[in-house]
């Protein structure tokens, strides 16, 4: 079978993929158990071949490396310990040496220079106690998009051994921060998840907060502070660099968020001391009022289907989430445990809301079932915000800031959905504010 896609980056590559035999049952990893044994991966490095560029057949490997390995799923098998060759894994896999060596699963490829100017990469997985291929696939494209095929390769094994949709082809986008605490220059960058790639989307003259993906589209939804000091909330393409103004509202606008289908952004807007939430369609450019309570409505975010919205309101007297209909209809309270809650997110899978949760003096990140049963409390610091989710619903980033000797500082973490694998995200100097894309296209 061969697909043909457009990256972000709008270059074109094709996708064969080869004939897979079952799953070995010993490799297929349960992501929703939290501690466990990681699964030993064995990955060679890459063969290159009609003179394509060495360093693509080492750093493809490492790339694919990292990201298993950051899941805390997969372990590593150091590359001193192998027996067999890569040269030689292309012509016969001497399994019983793999088995010594305590690997469950094996990963081996090549890179090949096409007349064209176009690279063929090519892996396979294999069961080594089965002795099974597992998957395969070539993909062809431009040189320097050789770092998103590997990210795309080891979304595919992740999918193989896991069962589940891999999130290491997307990306991340932040406010960047730096400087003293009283004059804090707050830009808005993107990168790719594992830190790569990492560039300022704004200069820094202008205030920015809480950036948003689409679900569907290159563009992101920010919240910008201008010259005059009036929040604004615009709207990003990231394919020409792009940006508008949303609309001029009266009053104070904050945390906008897009729909499923990219075609309308929900927000919240104060007027005369009151905070109530609107959506409007970035077509038509109507706003259109969803609640109307005494209290401050605010932080909405859209189900996957768009049937319905969470948002947090301290109408009953303090912080706590509610859903409603998209319609602003059947609002209801889900939150009924001690302290405030805060920032509801939902997932992309559509079966549990990330909260952050204020209690006795801490921050905690939680996860509750959309009709508020099942709350779950993940981890918890000083100070943490901000919750995202990745585009397959098993990880979740947020930020977490510490007060230190010379003003706080704020950084980026990952966690998976059990609590476990906590790691920082890396950036350039401090984050806050993360928000995970979908997959690329």
């Amino acid at each position: 079978m061969i697909r043909v896609l457009v990256s972000f980056l709008a270059i074109v590559f094709s996708v064969i993929v080869f004939s897979s035999g079952a799953a070995h049952a010993e490799l297929r990893v349960d992501v929703t158990k939290g501690t466990m044994d990681p699964i030993p991966v064995a990955i060679t490095q890459f063969v290159p071949k009609d003179g394509s560029n060495n360093e693509f057949a080492s750093d493809i490997p490492k790339v694919i490396s990292s990201d298993l390995e950051s899941t805390g799923l997969f372990k590593l098998i150091n590359p001193q310990s192998f027996i067999q060759d890569s040269a030689s894994l292309q012509t016969q896999i001497r399994f019983n040496e793999w088995k010594a060596i305590n690997a469950q699963a094996l990963v081996n490829g090549t890179v090949t220079k096409l007349p064209d100017g176009r690279t063929r990469v090519e892996f396979r997985l294999f069961d080594v106690f089965g002795q099974t291929q597992l998957t395969g696939m070539a993909y062809m494209t431009t040189p320097q998009n050789w770092r998103r095929i590997a990210h795309i390769i080891a979304d595919e094994i992740y999918k193989r051994l896991t069962g589940e949709n891999g999130y290491f082809d997307s990306r991340i986008v932040y406010v960047a921060e730096s400087g003293p605490a009283i004059k804090r220059v707050k830009r808005l960058a993107i990168m790719d998840q594992d830190g790569a790639n990492q560039r300022f989307l704004t200069s820094g003259q202008a205030l920015v907060l809480t950036p948003r993906f689409s679900p569907s589209t290159q563009t992101i939804t920010y919240l910008s502070y201008g010259t005059n000091n009036k929040p604004r909330v615009y709207i990003y393409d990231l394919e020409t660099g792009r940006q508008e103004v949303v609309g001029d509202f009266p009053g104070m606008t904050f945390a906008p968020r897009f729909s499923p289908d990219g075609n309308k952004v929900a927000m919240s807007l104060s007027q005369n001391g009151n905070s109530d939430i609107y959506v409007m369609d970035l077509r038509a450019r109507n706003p259109q009022k969803l609640t109307n309570s005494p209290g401050i409505d605010t932080a909405p975010s859209f189900s996957p289907d768009g049937s319905q919205i969470a948002f947090e309101s301290d109408r009953g007297g303090t912080q706590q989430l509610y859903v409603m209909d998209r319609n602003g209809a059947n609002q209801r309270r889900i939150s009924f445990g001690d302290g405030r809650y805060a920032s509801p997110v939902w997932s992309p899978r559509g079966d549990l809301i990330a909260f952050i949760k204020m209690l006795k003096g801490q921050f905690y990140l939680g996860v509750m079932k959309p009709d508020g049963t099942g709350e779950r409390l993940i981890t918890n610091a000083y100070h943490l915000e901000g919750p995202t989710w990745a585009p397959n619903g098993r990880v979740i980033a947020y930020f977490k800031e510490s007060p230190g000797s010379n003003g706080r500082t704020s950084k980026l973490y990952s966690i998976d959905l059990t609590g476990h694998n906590e790691h920082v995200l890396k950036t350039n100097g401090d984050g806050s504010d993360p928000a995970w894309s979908p997959l690329n296209p």
